[in-house]
């Protein structure tokens, strides 16, 4: 008789072969923080270190098949979404959460690195309407939040203001990510319903091995809520550990263009606690 379980985070998210983004990024994350990953392919995007360079689609069905297959097995203790870039696709993956009861980590990825916009205007309707009010929290960069917003968002009081925004359009909790902030010292922003703004600075880390950044964050804040934390103590952890992560590849050489993180840096093991009796 079995008696133990371990904390499992189900990733739905996009592809990168290169390794250092989407699932790929997920499952690296979630593995090294203790978690036991799960994937749910969203997209097939063409990428490396150098960008994007096209996106195929998979099939609506497939996806849903594939979230059938998970929750019909091992039911997920956190969920992170990441690409999402049709409106069928929002639909189909609102549809099948309408009933999970755990944590949900959004990345809104709705931008690439060099600045292109990666999904149609109605689907980020779509996203902000069904997915954003059933994320425990989305986790948009600068030029996410002003997409969403339809602002150029260049300060943190600016991100401040547009956050709220999107708390009052209602989403639940918002991480404003400051990476994108023209200055040597990042903030980033916490804002959840009804409590205070928090705030968390670190340095600049000089290194382009930026590769994934994003989709390493949502999956650690995924992972530790995963394992019991509060939003609270789940955010900063993550942002830590991503800033880390960044900190130990700086001087790696992988790839041509923006590499990617050390999400090893300092691995765990395996997460394992008693199953409820």
């Amino acid at each position: 008789m079995e008696k133990y379980k371990v904390p499992t985070v189900l990733s739905i998210a996009g592809f990168d072969g290169s390794g250092g983004a989407g699932i790929q990024a997920d499952t690296k994350t979630i593995s090294a923080l203790g978690g036991y990953a799960m994937n749910v392919l969203t997209a097939l995007p063409v990428q490396n270190t150098q960008g994007v360079r096209n996106i195929y689609d998979i099939p609506t069905q497939a996806v849903k098949d594939q979230l059938k297959a998970i929750f019909e097995d091992i039911y997920p203790d956190a969920i992170k979404i990441g690409m999402v870039h049709s409106v069928e696709l929002v639909h189909c993956i609102h549809t099948e959460l309408i009933h999970y009861d755990g944590p949900v980590v959004y990345d809104p990825v709705m931008v690439s690195t060099s600045g292109h916009q990666l999904i149609q205007e109605d689907t980020i309707a779509a996203c902000a309407a069904l997915l954003f009010p059933r994320a425990t929290i989305i986790t948009p960069n600068l030029d996410e939040l002003g997409v969403l917003v339809n602002k150029n968002i260049q300060t943190v009081s600016e991100m401040e203001v547009a956050a709220a925004q999107l708390i009052g359009n209602g989403s639940q909790a918002v991480l404003a990510k400051g990476g994108h902030l023209a200055s040597s010292q990042l903030t980033s922003l916490l804002l959840q319903k009804n409590k205070a703004v928090q705030a968390y600075q670190s340095l600049r880390i000089d290194t382009r091995n930026t590769h994934g950044s994003g989709c390493t964050l949502s999956s650690a804040i995924a992972t530790f809520l995963a394992m019991g934390d509060a939003l609270d103590a789940a955010v900063p952890k993550a942002l830590d550990y991503v800033y880390q992560a960044l900190l130990s590849s700086k001087d790696l050489r992988i790839g041509e263009g923006s590499g990617p993180l050390n999400h090893f840096h300092n691995p765990k093991k395996l997460h394992i606690y008693e199953l409820e009796q």
